[in-house]
Parts: C-alpha cells; structure tokens; sequence
C-alpha cells in the first residue's frame, strides 16, 4: 500500500485560519493560563493538534468586530497595521512562541474603498487606476507584518475573487484582471522588495479550474506566481490534480473550508473532512491544508455580516468558558498530530473499495504516518505494506486511523 520510491509534494502540515473573531475570543475572553493551555494543545509540537500553518485577513473579513482595511485613508496606500496591534499580532505572537516554525498566508477580502469602481469595501471591482497603490498596499502590509514580527510566507491577492458579498468586505477580480495586476503590477514589485514572499492565484473553488488555468498561462503573469489556493465550497477536490497536472512547476495549497449548522451530524461532518480534506487534498498535491476559523463563540461568531452558523476547529464558550472541540478538531488531528517533521507524500494506495489513504514519509527518512479512512458501509480487515513489512489492523465502517511506522532511512 505504501511505496516510499514514490515522493511526492513535500507537505508543510494542517492549519486553521486566525480570523479577527478567533484573535479576539483567544485574547479578550480567555485568561492567558487557559489561552496558553488551549495554544500548546492546538499548535504546540507533541500537542493534541499540532497544527503549523495559519491564515489571517489583510483587513476585514465577515469575521471581523469592524469592517476596515489598513489603507483606509483616501491617497496613502501603504499599511497601518494598527488595528492587528490590538489582538492579532499579539495571538500570532504567542503560537510562534509555541510553534516557530509557523507557515503564515495572507489574503484580503476587499481593496480599501478608494481604490474601488464601488468606492465601498462592499462588492466592486479595482479600479485600474489604482493597480499600483493595491500592489503597494499588500507589499506595504507584507513588511510591516515582518517589522512587528509575523513574518508572511505566501500572499494571495483576493479571497474569493468570484464572489461578491452583500454585507460584508469582497470584490471581483477577473482572471485577466488578476493577470495584468500580478504580471505588470505586484510581481515585479514583490521581486524587488519582498522576495521572500510567495504569490499565490485563486483562493476559491474547486468548481471554476479554468480560472487558475487562465492566469497560469499568462506568458506576463505566471512567472510571478508560485501556486494556486483552493477552497471547497463547490466542485470536487480532484480539480487540483487537474491544474497540477497542467503546470507541475506551480505549487498546490488547500487555504478554506468551513463547517457549520449544514454540515449534518458529529459523524457526516467529520468523514467529510477526513475523506476530501485530511486526505483527498494531499493526495491532491496539497503542500498544507486549513480549516477555516480557529475558533469561534457559541453563537458562530463574532461576525458582521456573512455566515451566521458557521463554526470554528473549537468553540470557546464566552459564558462558560468552555471548549467545545468539533468534529473537524478530531479529523484533523488524524493527520496533524502525528505528521512526521519535513514530510513528503510518499506512495500510496488510491480509492480501493472504498478504503482511501495518504502517506508521509519524515524524520530524516525514518517515519512513515499513513492516514486510512474506511469509507465502507462495514468493518474492514486491512493489511498494508511498509519497507517490506506487513501490517494488518481491523477498521470499523466510517473510521478514520493514523499508522505510525518506523522505517530505515535511504
């Protein structure tokens, strides 16, 4: 089942995004002894997650207390990150401490409004004029987030660039817009003072992989971007293989998926994850993985605007003080918590009737972690094969496990 001849993506490792809201609740609502109880179980090496990728919002997004941007004074377009001072940049601060080896990913959800055909953070479009100024605003933001000591390992230029919120911070950037911002506008910029920083295009669905398609293959754009961010709310994770495929050279990273009230039972929800998240995006050419909100209240939020019943990997109950930890929380410790350091996706078995697996090999060549999910409707006697050794486990229907072996490194 395993094939360690066959290397794949290295694998950076699962996360969930540190929204405005999770900031907020981790730094307001919880006392530091418990917030730096929770951090070590969600970030911290050996901890019950060990997640090592977050993303933030360059502004506001639904899940944010105000709706604002850094640059939002008429004509100055480089970056105040004041309002990150508050609660972001110490929360960010705090899992580096824990996990310094935190991959950080950045995306906005508007364009200050001055630079908008809809002069609102509400819907529009960039205005052309101001392709210079959005391009010195992300670079801007980008250095200031170093100087305050979270530094951004990859940027996308717009969250969702196909969909256009009623009520809270988005806008439209078609792909040959997107084609002629990157090639003639930020790339160049990026190379020149913040070439450290990766770029990646899309930061939406699966369902719209002519998107991707069409700013890769811009002779002017696609030397400046280094891969494609995914989201799963509509089409099938399969579409990542698709544009893999077609430039092998771009990297692939999987950068939203949410859970909520839609998401059917305990058990529904957390094999969805397990199946097209903790294994169907890696296998997918994935190099990291993330959940949305980090954490969020027991009424969904805070949020202005947006999803009103969407839920985070924990919630924090601000009455109580509790910790809820979802389903989402459990599929992803499946992979998280037991990924081998500098892993690499290694061989492994694909859909065998309806047995679907993922494996990473790490530690210096000496640890195989593979992840099996039964998606049968009945107990599974498996048998696998690593390093020329047979294992057998016995899986229950619906169950998703994690094998860890030792191997000898070549």
């Amino acid at each position: 089942m395993v094939d360690l001849s066959q290397r794949y993506q290295p694998f950076s490792g699962y996360g969930a995004s540190i929204t405005d809201a999770s900031a907020w609740l981790l730094m307001q609502k919880m006392g530091a002894a418990d917030r730096a109880a929770l951090l070590l179980e969600l970030f911290g090496p050996g901890g019950e997650l060990g997640l090592d990728i977050t993303r933030i919002t360059i502004g506001a997004s639904d899940f944010s207390l105000t709706h604002y941007t850094y640059a939002d004074t008429v004509g100055d377009p480089v970056a105040d990150i004041a309002p990150a001072r508050t609660n972001l940049i110490p929360a960010i601060s705090e899992v580096r401490s824990i996990n310094p080896h935190l991959t950080v990913i950045a995306s906005p959800w508007s364009a200050p409004a001055w630079m908008k055909t809809s002069q609102s953070l509400i819907k529009g479009k960039i205005d052309p004029a101001h392709y210079d100024d959005f391009a010195r605003y992300l670079v801007s933001y980008t250095k200031a987030m170093d100087a305050a000591g979270v530094p951004v390992n990859m940027l996308t230029i717009q969250n969702e660039p196909h969909f256009e919120p009623e009520d809270y911070p988005g806008m439209r950037v078609e792909p040959a817009e997107r084609a002629e911002f990157i090639g003639s506008h930020l790339g160049p910029l990026m190379d020149q003072e913040i070439p450290q920083t990766r770029l990646l295009d899309w930061d939406h669905n699966w369902n719209e992989p002519e998107s991707p398609r069409a700013v890769l293959s811009d002779t002017k754009a696609s030397p400046f971007v280094d891969g494609v961010a995914w989201h799963c709310y509509g089409g099938d994770v399969s579409a990542q293989s698709a544009i893999h495929d077609s430039f092998p050279d771009k990297e692939t990273w999987f950068t939203e998926c949410s859970a909520g009230d839609w998401s059917g039972d305990w058990t529904s929800a957390f094999q969805w994850s397990a199946r097209n998240l903790v294994i169907g995006a890696p296998r997918h050419w994935a190099r990291g993985v993330l959940m949305w909100n980090l954490a969020l209240d027991q009424d969904h939020g805070p949020h202005l605007g947006g999803c009103g019943n969407c839920r985070g990997l924990v919630t924090i109950n601000t009455e109580t003080g509790s910790i809820t930890r979802e389903p989402e929380y459990y599929a992803f410790a499946h992979g998280s918590r037991f990924l081998p350091d500098q892993a690499r996706r290694v061989g492994s078995a694909a859909n065998t009737n309806g047995v679907e697996a993922v494996a990473f090999l790490g530690d210096n060549g000496t640890k195989v972690s593979l992840i099996v999910f039964n998606g049968t409707a009945d107990k599974e006697e498996i048998s696998f094969s690593v390093a020329g050794k047979t294992y057998r486990a016995a899986m229950p229907r619906g169950s998703l496990a994690t094998y860890v072996i030792a191997v000898e490194a070549n």
